[in-house]
């Protein structure tokens, strides 16, 4: 029986895995890999977003298997990492589109998760403040006046009241949190599209995902 030992070799090589976020990381701050965009759409309305087909061409167009390290050799990328870049490159519309891939790339470069204000709650405080000898106090403000009487007489003062506003706004945190479940549906698409996809040689990309809502801790 005939031994197809370099086919052994493929199937049996230890691939690295990650989860989604981890490799994005690889990809775009260990391995600098550039977020090529598609086109804009032509006058005739025709879209050149990129597929999974478009991937391929890419992974084809790279060559032969090039074995990555630890370190990069000059402005060598691996192999890997160019698909994850194009992969992310295809976000659809549906999921923030180019705005969206550029984001997700930008937080992987930096190493980051979304800041969705882990903590803040809002609180009522007062639009301003001033300090003086006796310490710090609210400003206040005239909002009317009203007859009084005093001692006997007739008097006007002046209604003061406080200013006051939530710290952070309630729809502050609100944001922040739908834009941190924005980048997990992204990061799921990536994924998905990565384990469909089977082009990765070197890298596995596993089922671990961020927590889809961490404040519900």
């Amino acid at each position: 029986m005939t031994m197809h030992r370099p086919i052994i070799a493929r199937s049996t090589r230890t691939r690295r895995a990650l989860g989604v976020q981890a490799v994005l990381e690889w990809a775009f701050r260990i391995e600098k890999a550039r977020l090529e965009l598609p086109p804009p759409k032509d006058a005739s309305g025709e879209s050149f977003g990129f597929g999974l087909e478009y991937v391929l061409l890419q992974r084809a167009a790279l060559g032969c298997r090039v074995d990555g390290g630890q370190h990069k050799i000059g402005s060598y990328t691996h192999p890997d990492a160019e698909v994850i870049a194009a992969t992310l490159a295809g976000m659809p519309d549906s999921l923030g589109g180019k705005r969206m891939a550029i984001h997700v790339a930008e937080l992987a470069r930096a190493g980051l998760t979304p800041d969705w204000m882990p903590g803040e709650v809002p609180r009522c405080v007062p639009v301003e403040t001033k300090r003086n000898q006796h310490g710090e106090r609210a400003t206040t403000v005239v909002v009317g006046t009203e007859r009084v009487l005093t001692r006997g007489k007739w008097r006007t003062v002046e209604v003061l009241a406080c200013p006051v506003t939530w710290r952070p706004h309630p729809e502050q945190i609100a944001a922040a949190r739908r834009g941190y479940e924005q980048w997990w549906q992204a990061l799921d698409w990536v994924r998905e599209g990565l384990v469909a996809g089977s082009m990765l040689r070197e890298v596995e990309v596993t089922g671990v995902m961020p927590g889809r809502k961490p404040w519900d801790r």
